[in-house]
């Protein structure tokens, strides 16, 4: 038998189907056809006998496709998946991508469940060329552009920073010619979110040594240099594990340039615990310097999960709760 919550929220999703309207007869005088029945949306699976309310100190934000198999496929149940679990925010690097109708439905639905929006990526083209370290003032336009846009998904879906990735080095120019280039063109974009309230934050990364942004300390410059509250740094403490290790006095070297942070252990960047880095100590320490300096901040979930299945996400949610026992 269907339980009450899951019963609900079946009937919610049937009612958002839109009815076939009736065709028109082709011989005049012919009453139309009966109008076609609503398709019924497929229900969420139930509950997993473990799923309870939890209560985290941080605002740890999953993405979709984390715990798909304990709450389905609908991006709408995974966000409500995630509020029964005790999550307090949520990430979506894809959102840029998706319909404008469903970022809206996300949207909406957030705000009524209590979700904080964490990052969605800018859709730059910046991970494969050097359109930020050339210098051609067409790059700088397009990336204006491209800020504009995601300022009206922003709104959307009520979210305060998006992510940028200043793209490779160009190997004709100087390093310092380059990153002279890059925050040139970043200004244009930070201003476009500064007057919107919100703001891009750069992610340093360890993918690849022909990425341009690779450290902390480096991205702290760079957005000292642009000198705007539109502009910060994603600190993704898998990468910066990866590139410059020393984790806590990193971040707070950086700290007060920071506006979002990124998990994933290392190696494998999967949940915290399956890995070297000391997650509850490192929360602990990131917690005491919010409450010291009365900031708050979002802390993506960007790994995968060691384990498949439903096993495997509630394995996640209690690598949470164990690193957040602090």
């Amino acid at each position: 038998m269907m339980r009450a919550m899951d019963r609900r929220r079946f009937l919610e999703a049937a009612a958002g189907v839109l009815a076939v309207g009736a065709a028109q007869s082709a011989f005049a005088g012919q009453a139309p056809p009966a109008t076609a029945a609503p398709a019924a949306a497929t229900p969420p699976p139930p509950r997993p006998a473990w799923s309870k309310k939890n209560t985290f100190k941080l605002k740890y934000a999953p993405h979709i496709g984390m715990f798909a198999n304990a709450a389905g496929k609908d991006p709408l149940d995974q966000l409500r998946f995630m509020a029964d679990q005790g999550f307090t925010a949520f990430e979506d690097n894809g959102m840029m991508g998706r319909p404008v109708e469903l970022q809206q439905q996300m949207g909406d639905l957030m705000a009524k469940l209590g979700i904080t929006m964490g990052v969605f990526v800018v859709q730059t083209g910046g991970n494969g060329n050097s359109g930020f370290t050339s210098g051609k003032p067409e790059d700088a336009g397009t990336f204006v552009k491209q800020c504009e846009a995601a300022v009206e998904v922003a709104k959307r879906v009520n979210a305060k920073v998006m992510t940028v990735v200043p793209g490779n080095f160009d190997r004709r120019l100087p390093i310092d010619t380059q990153t002279a280039n890059v925050i040139d063109t970043l200004r244009g974009g930070a201003d476009v979110f500064a007057k919107n309230n919100v703001a891009m934050v750069l992610e340093p990364l360890s993918d690849t040594p022909d990425l341009f942004l690779r450290l902390s300390s480096q991205t702290y410059m760079i957005c000292r240099a642009v000198n705007s509250p539109g502009c910060k740094i994603l600190f993704d403490m898998y990468h910066m594990t990866k590139n410059e290790g020393s984790m806590i006095p990193h971040i707070d070297l950086a700290w007060k340039e920071i506006g979002y942070f990124q998990i994933g252990d290392n190696p494998g960047r999967k949940e915290p615990g399956t890995g070297e880095v000391n997650y509850k100590n490192v929360f602990k320490h990131i917690h005491e310097r919010m409450q010291a300096d009365k900031r708050d901040f979002v802390f993506g979930m960007e790994h995968g999960n060691s384990i498949p299945g439903v096993e495997g996400e509630r394995a996640v949610i209690d690598a949470y709760l164990a690193a957040d026992a602090f």
